[in-house]
Parts: structure tokens; sequence; C-alpha cells
């Protein structure tokens, strides 16, 4: 699971072994290793975050036949980006995740950071901008992993119409996904229900593609 979120603690009480990584791009470890990732997000940070798994699965601590990846907001991106980029992966969630950071440089609360970290505006010219080759949705052709999109209807961090570019996308490939959208919900799930919704949905959505005998 990539970001701090209770799915992780939740996952792990029913025998998962779950990998939380801080990789280059996170937080702890001063602003030179943080700012790393600007222009270049999914570079670096998901070469440290592949590195961390194949050490798992050398230990015996990871099954490589049975992975699967899951993230909140920058994580989410990070779920969507991996699957673009490898089939490793028996199932992914995306958990209001950034699909395109054109889009988010111009709906997100924080445009001038989200430009930065994406490498470009959309409109900066007629494009390709570089910030196409990151963003996962350019990737979509390449999925082959299930996925489910989870995202408050509400979210003024990462717009729903993030999740609703990669479900159309996904739709438009036909990638075996869910798409739910939480009412009232901003960037995080405060609502009580949609809480419990929320863990019984992700933990229904890896049992159903990792566990064995389902």
């Amino acid at each position: 699971m990539l970001g701090v979120h209770v799915s992780g603690q939740w996952l792990a009480t029913a025998g998962y072994a779950v990998f939380l990584p801080n990789p280059r791009g996170g937080q702890g470890h001063g602003h030179a290793f943080a700012a790393s990732v600007a222009g270049a997000v999914g570079m670096n940070e998901w070469t440290d975050i592949v590195t961390g798994i194949d050490l798992l699965i050398t230990s015996g601590v990871a099954d490589p036949d049975r992975l699967g990846i899951g993230g909140w907001s920058h994580g989410g991106f990070m779920a969507a980006w991996a699957v673009g980029h490898t089939d490793r992966f028996r199932a992914s969630l995306m958990g209001a995740g950034i699909s395109d950071w054109g889009m988010q440089a111009a709906t997100g609360e924080y445009g001038a950071f989200e430009a930065a970290l994406g490498g470009s505006t959309g409109w900066e010219g007629t494009g390709p901008h570089p910030h196409d080759q990151l963003s996962p949705v350019s990737f979509a052709s390449k999925i082959r992993t299930p996925v489910l999109i989870l995202q408050g209807e509400d979210d003024t961090n990462v717009s729903p119409s993030q999740a609703e570019f990669f479900h159309r996308a996904l739709v438009r490939f036909g990638v075996e996904h869910e798409y739910v959208l939480y009412p009232r919900e901003g960037h995080g799930i405060r609502e009580r229900n949609h809480q419990l919704d929320l863990l019984r949905r992700t933990r229904e959505w890896f049992d159903r593609w990792l566990v064995l005998g389902r």
C-alpha cells in the first residue's frame, strides 16, 4: 500500500504482508529528497518501490505470483502508474489518484506545485507535453491488471475528473475494473459508513484476485 492509510493495517490483520514504502519524493528525509521527483514523478520513486518489492520476494516475505498494489492520493497515482508499466501485479487499488498531471495542474488545489511535479501544463502550446509521459492515463492501453477506483465526489484536491478520466480509458480498452464515487466526501473519506465500505471493498478486491482458491 502506498501512502498512510488504514487499509494497510486492515489488510495486515487479514494475513497480508503489507509494504509501506517511503520512496524518493516522500517526507522525512529533507527537502532535496522530497524535491527530487519534481518533473519526473513515477520515475525514481517507482524504481525505489520495485527495489523494495524485489527484496521482499527474495527474502520470502512476498509471493511474486500474488502481488497487489494500492494507495491513496499520490499513492493512488503510483498504483495507477504501476499497472501501466508492468503486469506483475494481480490487482490494483487507485484511491483519489492522479491520472493526468495536466488536468491536476488545472483543477487541483495547488496548481503551481502540481505543475512542477508533472513538469508542464496543458496551456503550454499544442504538445505533446512532458506531463503526458508522466500521466497514467497515457498508458491505459497497456493495462491488463484489474483496478478498483475509489474517489470522493466533493474532492477539491484531486478532482473526481481524474477518476472519471481513468475509468473511461479503462472502459475503452476493456480493462476489468470497478469505480466507486463516495457522495459528500472530499480528499479523505470521513463518513463512518463510507469508511466501513472502503475497508470492506479493499479487502474483498484483493481477496478476489490474490487469495488462492478464490
